[in-house]
């Protein structure tokens, strides 16, 4: 992974290991005072005397805040919890922690000698010791068994293609292999000096490909730079291990992997905390969506439809996401169960340019369907697929695998971003619009975005949804 993404998730780290402290300190400064409560005197206990005396309220320890929250984090950065080898996480985690506590109690006992603050109860300093070690190495044991079981699963690996001679793609892909938190899978292998773009092309459309790493030394630089033009020009990331490249979209980052220097031409937004936060608007607004809308809307017109209309409630759907990746979709069904076989008949009534297809008063459609589809609310189940993060709630459309295969190159590089329920296509007239203009929209989206641009869309669906503009 590139050092401005790794720099990303230990920044995030570090900022949920100083939530997870200030809880721990005030956990064990709440549990102190219980202790207090519960045992006012002395008491044996187990043939031990047990005393604990009322201690000060919480509002005296909280300049402590000042001194552990900046010192924790960054002890555990120094002592290397944060770039830990793969390899060696379990056997040095616990030394990392009880090290960088040890430091981090040595200060907060020198900053109570200093102050001469003796009404703070040092029982209180030492729990905190004890439960940071075991939450921190709690949390770590848990997001790094995410991370591996990410990786494992597939659904966010990063597929790769790496281009390079045989002895240089080993070299990177064991890189790969000694870091599979990273979630990098090698999808193909390519030598430059064998029909390499026509090659390139094939693997691209064949795999689900997320970037494509040139490590290379001897081919000609023309034609590595038509090879990284046609990444560009399909949305793809382009890793390249030489030196510049003119492009017209993509724009160019210096990183390196591991000791290896990198030029990234990147055609989309970079991991920031814009995309973090989009992540969780996503997600909020989904389970708002769900807990409000499914009882509300998406209950009863599941039951009209089910009475007024033979078949399943529920319309599924392979669908191609990010970079071509394969996910179901979900809709309420507003056709005919034999909606597919009756396509065939119709393609003669097809109103849309390109590979899609759409006709003003599809007879496929049942009269329930047409106010669902007039009303949007057909596509309130996709609220699921935005939930488990096959989409977002503004993206490109997604679109059907046998749709993609009829892409022109250009066209490919709307899958370079997380496709969703709405989108500006869907705000400046659907299916009125032709399907170049459609998917040059969807490009404009990709290359300006922002939360700015994503709220915009979202306030402008609202009054296309209730006018129904477009739809067919």
């Amino acid at each position: 992974m590139p050092r401005k993404q790794r720099e990303f998730i230990i920044q995030a780290n570090q900022l949920g290991d100083g939530l997870l402290i200030a809880i721990v300190f005030w956990f064990a400064h709440a549990l102190r005072e219980q202790l207090a409560y519960a045992f006012p005197f002395q008491n044996r206990f187990l043939g031990y005397s047990i005393e604990f005396g009322m201690i000060a309220p919480f509002r005296y320890y909280k300049w402590l805040y000042l001194v552990i929250l900046p010192l924790y984090p960054f002890l555990l950065d120094i002592n290397g919890f944060y770039t830990r080898a793969h390899k060696l996480r379990q056997r040095n985690t616990v030394w990392i922690l009880v090290k960088s506590c040890a430091i981090c109690l040595l200060a907060i006992m020198a900053a109570l000698y200093f102050f001469r603050l003796a009404m703070l109860s040092r029982s209180v300093v030492l729990m905190f010791a004890l439960f940071s070690v075991v939450a921190l190495f709690v949390k770590d044991r848990i997001f790094q068994a995410h991370m591996t079981r990410r990786a494992r699963s597939g659904k966010e690996v990063t597929e790769v293609i790496l281009v390079g001679s045989a002895e240089r793609n080993a070299e990177f892909a064991g890189l790969l292999d000694e870091h599979p938190e990273w979630s990098l899978r090698v999808a193909a292998k390519l030598d430059p000096d064998n029909n390499l773009l026509t090659e390139l092309r094939k693997m691209l459309h064949r795999y689900p490909v997320g970037c494509v790493v040139f490590n290379v030394t001897q081919t000609t630089f023309s034609e590595i730079e038509k090879a990284i033009v046609a990444c560009e020009v399909e949305g793809v990331e382009a890793w390249l291990v030489a030196d510049f490249v003119k492009t017209s979209i993509a724009r160019a980052t210096v990183d390196d992997f591991y000791g290896k220097p990198l030029l990234i031409f990147r055609t989309t937004p970079e991991i920031s905390w814009q995309l973090v936060c989009k992540r969780l608007i996503d997600l909020a607004a989904a389970m708002l969506g769900l807990a409000i809308l499914g009882p509300l809307v998406m209950a009863p017109c599941a039951v009209i439809l089910k009475l007024t209309s033979p078949g399943p409630v529920l319309f599924k759907q392979r669908r191609s996401g990010l970079h071509g990746r394969l996910f179901t979709m979900y809709k309420f069904r507003t056709m005919v169960t034999n909606a597919e076989m009756l396509k065939a008949e119709l393609e003669i009534f097809n109103e849309m340019s390109g590979p899609v297809f759409k006709m003003e008063g599809d007879p496929r459609i049942t009269p329930f369907g047409r106010f669902l589809r007039r009303t949007s609310i057909d596509e309130l189940p996709q609220l699921w697929n935005v939930l488990v993060g096959d989409m977002s709630l503004v993206g490109p459309r997604p679109p059907i695998p046998s749709e993609v295969q009829q892409y022109d190159p250009w066209h490919r590089r709307r899958l370079s971003m997380k496709p969703g329920i709405t989108c500006i296509w869907q705000i400046s007239g659907r299916n009125r619009i032709g399907f170049d203009q459609w998917m040059k929209l969807d490009l404009q989206y990709i290359d300006h975005w922002s939360l700015w641009l994503d709220f915009k869309i979202l306030v402008r669906t609202v009054p296309v949804v209730v006018t129904g503009f477009g739809a067919k």
